[in-house]
């Protein structure tokens, strides 16, 4: 095996051309949101951002977790996923404007004040811990501490992988590989977690969810898994992994789909429960605005087309095994994570007279178009910059090897 036998094929490289002028459409029309109507168009921008964000880090996790268990069913993907993780450098350009928005998100609306403008005392007024914590300066020193952990953990693993396909024997690298995968896995889930808090969360400062960075956690994994069937899938079409991608292995890839939909309802369904059973006033507000009228339908598309659907189509051998209806699934579930997000995020700009439309916006498929598109393209140049296999793992023999179970 070289690394020119297991160069990116030509239709990586049409996608990165299709992505780039998609992301170029999007682009624009982001531009034209920010000048017509910013509030609208930063609310939008929360939302792909954070989907983007998901691709980027869910590969980093799903990179350490393979290391960590050392299963075959990370082989194969193991470069496009640490493709993905790479895409970092470009998220976190995506969170530049976010910066600049600040002050459409998390000023809240009308007479619910948002934490950047909320009173000293009386009604609205931020409890003592969150006037210390929700500031301008806080805000700007942790998110620059988390991309920094995720940065430093995402060089880490791709510059060792890389050496790896160098040094095939050193039994040092591999040890640093696991070893630093398990801290690794729990600075991924502290950092999501709080950055959740601060960049979704805080736009509703009066609630709080302990379980909250955990929805986000599992929602990731999901759409970083649904994107690596899908670019499996495509990469199968042409050589040289037409040869070498088989049943078992997406069957491996669609199990493991099929457990991230369960952990993610699991998170889900936990946080509405305990909410529900206690009943509090300053608990219920997340889900008051959420399960009634348009948003009400909105969750019930999230709970059947998010979970139950895919659920019970996962359940199938043959759909995990199938080429064609596998990555039909994850490309869907990829589309349902937009909606959960904009279940999640939407509802905290309207207020109780006039709750936020439930309809999307012009900006909403612009900023999804712009931050996806973008976020493919690089991510399709960087699939190109090192061979599709990892070469020098011990275990890539028989990752590789044709035997069916």
């Amino acid at each position: 095996m070289t690394a020119q036998d297991y160069k990116a094929p030509e239709s990586v490289g049409r996608l990165e051309t299709r992505a780039l002028i998609v992301g170029v459409v999007g682009l624009l029309l982001c531009l034209l949101g920010w000048v017509k109507s910013p509030a609208d168009f930063f609310r939008s921008y929360l939302i792909a951002f954070m989907l983007v964000l998901g691709f980027s880090l869910g590969s980093l996790g799903l990179v350490m977790l393979q290391h960590l268990t050392g299963g075959h069913w990370g082989i194969l993907i193991r470069r496009p996923l640490e493709a993905a993780s790479r895409a970092l450098w470009i998220v976190v350009l995506f969170f530049v404007p976010i910066l600049f928005g600040m002050k459409f998100l998390y000023s809240g609306d009308g007479d619910h004040p948002g934490w950047l403008n909320a009173p000293i005392t009386g009604e609205g007024a931020l409890s003592d811990f969150q006037k210390h914590y929700l500031t301008k300066d806080g805000f700007y020193i942790r998110a620059l501490i988390y991309f920094a952990v995720w940065l430093t953990l995402m060089l880490l693993f791709n510059s060792w992988s890389k050496r790896q396909d160098v040094d095939k024997d050193d039994r040092g690298l591999r040890t640093r590989l696991k070893m630093l995968a398990g801290p690794g896995i729990i600075l991924y889930v502290f950092g999501i977690t709080f950055a959740a808090i601060d960049w979704v969360m805080s736009l509703s400062p009066h609630w709080a969810s302990t379980i909250y960075g955990f929805l986000f956690v599992g929602g990731e994994l999901i759409s970083s898994m649904a994107l690596m069937i899908a670019v499996l899938t495509m990469l199968s079409r042409s050589e040289p992994f037409s040869h070498i991608v088989q049943a078992r292995h997406l069957h491996d890839l669609g199990k493991l789909l099929f457990a991230f939909i369960m952990l993610w309802a699991y998170f889900d369904f936990s946080q509405l429960l305990i909410i529900w059973s206690g009943n509090l006033p300053e608990e219920i507000s997340f889900y008051r605005t959420r399960l009634y009228g348009h948003w009400g339908a909105i969750a019930v598309i999230v709970l059947v087309f998010h979970f139950f659907l895919p659920f019970f189509i996962l359940l199938s051998r043959d759909v995990k095994r199938s080429q064609r209806l596998l990555p039909s699934v994850a490309i869907w579930l990829i589309l349902m994570r937009c909606v959960d997000l904009f279940w999640m995020t939407r509802p905290d700009f309207g207020t109780h007279d006039m709750p936020a439309s439930a309809i999307p916006t012009l900006w909403d498929f612009g900023a999804l178009l712009a931050l996806g598109g973008l976020w493919v393209w690089f991510f399709a140049r960087q699939l190109k910059q090192m061979p599709l296999l990892p070469l020098g793992d011990p275990k890539l023999a028989e990752a590789i090897a044709h035997d069916e179970h």
